[in-house]
């Protein structure tokens, strides 16, 4: 009897503690989440509880499971080029790898910046189209005569991958003009700025206050 005892309180507080540490981690994780409450007393059975927990474990499981899968799917079509195509994306990676970025980050730029994968930035707007060599390595060029350094032009990347499919002429040129004309801004000003938000390199609209429902586009922003 004694025996039986002892093991059903040790399991009793095995299982709390795993339950405890297995939510606490998952808080972390997602703070935002509203707790859960797991009510474990030792009217509980021991088997009772390791029933509860693996439900519990197995849903969260469940979950990332399908993050993941969806993360997956956006990068799939990328496979599916045909061999004109594919290289022309090899040379858009090789491009950005001059810049330290492994070939998964490329991609992931790549995509948010020419449609491959959702980006609030462009919203609907956005036609997937498969990028061109020339068309990133002039994006990069250019950065690099405003003065950005490699180092410069990764962090701004990573902040906006999006510039990597903004029109070179009509937007990054002209936008670059603007902040010039109108605020005075350029060399080590225009860097610090487009390294804090480089987003600016990309406002191709002016609501003037009459929302165009375009905001992540818009000079109010600036």
């Amino acid at each position: 009897m004694l025996g039986n005892s002892l093991a059903s309180s040790f399991l009793t507080y095995e299982s709390a503690t795993l339950c405890s540490t297995y939510f606490s981690d998952l808080s972390a994780f997602a703070p935002n989440c509203a707790p859960l409450k797991l009510n474990i007393s030792h009217r509980i059975t021991p088997n009772a509880q390791s029933n509860v927990f693996r439900q519990r474990s197995c849903k969260f499981v469940g979950a990332s499971r399908n993050w993941g899968l969806h993360s997956v799917s956006q990068t799939q079509s990328v496979a599916l080029l045909e061999n004109e195509e594919r290289k022309m994306w090899d040379s858009c990676r090789q491009a950005l790898s001059t810049l330290k970025f492994s070939v998964e980050e490329a991609d992931v730029i790549l995509s948010k910046a020419f449609g491959w994968a959702h980006s609030p930035y462009w919203g609907e707007e956005r036609v997937k189209e498969v990028p061109k060599g020339e068309m990133v390595n002039g994006t990069l060029d250019y950065l690099r005569n405003l003065g950005l350094s490699d180092d410069d032009l990764y962090k701004l990347l990573k902040k906006f991958p999006e510039v990597c499919g903004c029109s070179l002429n009509d937007e990054l040129k002209m936008n670059v003009a603007t902040l010039e004309k109108e605020w005075g801004i350029k060399g080590t000003s225009l860097r610090s700025l487009l390294l804090r938000n480089p987003k600016v390199l990309g406002y191709n609209v002016d609501c003037k206050g009459d929302c165009m429902a375009q905001c992540t586009r818009c000079w109010v922003r600036f």
